[in-house]
């Protein structure tokens, strides 16, 4: 049985309320459901309609820690609510999207963030962005790529502040939908 979406959100919570880590397989199903419901209502993104193998990826979100090098990774209360969630690749040729991405080499990548309706605003966005590149830094990665639409523009300012640049020759076409890549890199310390 899947759990409810949708909670009673605490006005008081941040995003230390939460801890990153690797979505439990119980988990899929709801975690799927979730990335289907953020990504159905963004405003200019395809529908189910337009690209059902696309939400029929989202809802089998499980299916993506199956590929080597891949996590996915959940924003948790300490009651167990996910709020949120991200697949993270630590190899580019799992990455999966269009474009030349998949054929970075010293880099990772991440994919699929989506923060559930009623926890936006507590950060989690930026905690999910930041565990992934605290990953790709503990890997030596010298980049961290990733991929946005102008349907995503909450996110795509929250990755600008974070550092990343945009990387024109990562862009490509998802069907309709012009999809921009973006690169943050990691200084060599």
């Amino acid at each position: 049985m899947i759990r409810s979406l949708f909670y009673q959100s605490d006005l008081h919570m941040d995003s230390s309320d939460f801890v990153v880590r690797n979505a439990y397989s119980e988990e899929f199903e709801e975690i799927g459901s979730l990335l289907v419901q953020v990504y159905s209502q963004l405003e200019g993104f395809p529908t189910a309609m337009e690209q059902p193998d696309y939400y029929r990826m989202l809802a089998n979100i499980g299916e993506q820690t199956k590929k080597p090098e891949t996590e996915l990774l959940v924003a948790a209360s300490s009651d167990g609510k996910i709020a949120g969630a991200v697949v993270y690749f630590s190899d580019m040729k799992y990455y999966g999207s269009g474009g030349t991405a998949t054929q970075e080499k010293n880099a990772s990548g991440f994919r699929l963030l989506a923060v559930n309706p009623i926890y936006r605003g507590l950060g989690l966005g930026k905690l999910l962005t930041n565990a992934c590149i605290e990953k790709a830094k503990s890997r030596k990665q010298r980049n961290v790529v990733i991929h946005t639409t102008e349907a995503m523009q909450t996110a795509w300012h929250m990755y600008e502040k974070i550092g990343f640049k945009r990387s024109k020759n990562l862009d490509f076409m998802q069907g309709k939908l012009p999809v921009f890549g973006f690169r943050l890199k990691i200084s060599s310390k």
